[in-house]
């Protein structure tokens, strides 16, 4: 992290108080959102079907090899700082309709933990987003999955948001021998005017980087390497009409 960037997230801290998850009802779009939680379930159940042909986070972000080598971490991307994966959205339109409601969309994926699967502790890039996760599916009991954020505990539940700022050092685990999925999500902070200002030109510049536009060039790849796939093995699973 840059001396600048560290500057401005202490700055952050200190105007909210260095939170680690925060109130939903700030946020009253959540509630929008989770009225769609079942047609985004019936999305990804197809998307399920063929949870074999979806990346591992590391195959897709480099980076992400300090956290996850084993490619059960997997993600399906959304939309990326700009730019809406457009295959993905075809397969995935009712996600898509609820994504757009957020106010200041930045990422957007569904992000699949599989069984007996932990990720170590680790810190986001850049604290002027928060992070927003809706439970899709979770094993039951919930107790079984979980994440640790600053040292604050929090479990998933279907149909139910948490947000925290991923920039304290986290980490998340399922201990369970299921899939875990939520609609994992970053958005723009709210700060204070000045603040924001700050923050604008940042995202900007984060959109712009070789870390954002190299992983939405991997994509590409993979789309172009096993789209077609994924659209035969999608085909063999209509969605259901209730």
């Amino acid at each position: 992290m840059n001396m600048f960037m560290e500057q401005f997230e202490k700055a952050i801290r200190a105007h909210e108080g260095g939170k680690t998850f925060f109130d939903l009802e700030r946020f009253p779009w959540v509630t929008e959102i989770e009225t769609h939680w079942k047609g985004m379930r019936q999305e990804l159940d197809r998307l399920l079907a063929a949870i074999d042909l979806l990346p591992g986070f590391e195959e897709i972000q480099s980076e992400q090899v300090e956290l996850t080598k084993d490619k059960r971490w997997k993600i399906f991307p959304l939309y990326v700082y700009g730019n809406w994966m457009e295959g993905n959205g075809r397969r995935c339109p009712e996600t898509v309709q609820a994504l757009k409601k957020i106010p200041k969309l930045q990422a957007a994926m569904f992000s699949i933990m599989q069984g007996k699967k932990e990720l170590p502790p680790h810190r986001g890039v850049f604290g002027g987003v928060l992070r927003y996760h809706l439970g899709l599916k979770v094993p039951t009991p919930a107790s079984q999955c979980g994440i640790c954020v600053g040292g604050d505990n929090a479990h998933w539940e279907e149909g139910k948001s948490l947000i925290f700022d991923d920039s304290h050092m986290h980490h998340a685990w399922n201990h369970s021998d299921e899939d875990r999925v939520v609609l994992f999500v970053d958005f723009t902070r709210p700060l204070s005017p000045n603040l924001s200002a700050i923050n604008e030109k940042m995202i900007d510049s984060l959109s712009k980087s070789e870390f954002i536009e190299n992983a939405a060039l991997q994509w590409k790849k993979w789309e172009e390497k096993y789209g077609q796939a994924l659209d035969q093995a999608l085909s063999a699973q209509p969605l259901s009409q209730g």
